[in-house]
């Protein structure tokens, strides 16, 4: 008797959305992508050609069916609209995956979900851009990064933006389902096999944090001055504002438990000169899109915190006002 396919369900069309659903694809499960609007084709593209993706859309939530994992991958503050998708796709059995920035993952997702739904954080290190509806550059990145029991890995600051695998996967072979257990472990096999690899770090809290540093000066710079990457890593000026802020995000993060020391900084600044010139951001991407940017989850956090911590954080909350001014409608 043949073993039941996997069920999952992509919640957002966007760039981290299909490049996650693409993963699942080759992992050998059956995929549904759900978004607000239908694409022309779905295709990702890599260093090594562009890739077509047959995986269906759903566009009414009506339409959904149970799932067994759902990986929310829409931007933070779209989640109250994907709400609407969780009736249709979560069941006894299904685990929640939220694929987003910031360190609230559970906070803000939750209280929209079922009582007694299994719910998982995960940290998206996957740097990619959408060119056209449907189309997505992955310039690079391949890990996701979850909880993991208190034996597993450490939180390491490593940046993840690694270039994605030049040669497509074929698809593993599907495992009996397992019963319930934790799902970080669960997680990691769902997509062994495929372009990605699950991380599981014992202190996530610090691996949040760290993740969140990556994006704290770097998106909001390259939003707001319409730059890539390269402002950062040749404006002195612009330099000195980005380690100024990640110091200020850093106290606030070391005051709200994470490991965090002034290391970090020149941490994260050796991940802002690892990328290429040309290299975005996501933030960036969104404002030359039009769309909405999440700098309240990234410089919001920072400022929210801080006035909880009683950490002074004037630069963050100075470039936040900024945000909230470019995008008011």
């Amino acid at each position: 008797m043949s073993t039941p396919r996997t069920r999952v369900a992509v919640i957002g069309a966007g760039a981290v959305g299909t490049v996650v659903a693409a993963a699942a694809h080759d992992a050998g499960h059956d995929v549904v992508l759900c978004a607000r609007r239908r694409p022309p084709r779905l295709v990702v593209e890599r260093a090594d050609g562009i890739r077509e993706l047959g995986v269906p859309v759903l566009v009414d939530p009506g339409e959904a069916t149970e799932a067994d994992w759902v990986l929310l991958a829409t931007k933070a503050q779209d989640v109250p609209g994907a709400a609407a998708w969780f009736d249709g796709l979560i069941g006894p059995d299904t685990t929640v995956v939220v694929l987003q920035n910031g360190v609230d993952h559970a906070d803000r997702v939750r209280p929209l979900l079922p009582a007694g739904t299994a719910l998982l954080p995960a940290l998206v290190y996957v740097a990619a851009e959408m060119l056209e509806p449907g189309h997505v550059l992955h310039r690079q990145g391949a890990r996701l990064t979850v909880p993991g029991h208190p034996d597993t890995a450490p939180a390491e600051h490593r940046s993840g933006f690694t270039a994605p695998p030049q040669a497509e996967v074929p698809p593993a072979a599907v495992p009996v389902r397992p019963a319930r257990a934790e799902p970080g472990p669960r997680f990691a096999a769902l997509l062994a096999g495929s372009s990605l690899e699950v991380e599981q770090v014992a202190d996530f809290r610090t691996a949040a944090w760290r993740k969140l540093l990556t994006n704290v000066a770097a998106n909001p710079i390259t939003s707001l001055t319409l730059q890539r990457m390269s402002v950062i890593q040749h404006d002195p000026s612009v330099r000195a504002l980005t380690r100024a802020l990640l110091q200020e995000a850093v106290g606030v993060g070391a005051r709200d438990g994470a490991r965090l020391t002034a290391e970090d900084v020149d941490r994260t600044l050796e991940i802002y000169d690892g990328f290429a010139p040309g290299d975005g951001t996501s933030m960036l991407y969104d404002r030359l899109a039009g769309r909405a940017t999440e700098h309240e989850l990234i410089t919001g956090a920072v400022v929210r915190l801080g006035d909880a911590r009683d950490v002074p954080v004037p630069l963050n909350r100075a470039v936040l006002a900024l945000m909230r001014g470019v995008n008011h409608k």
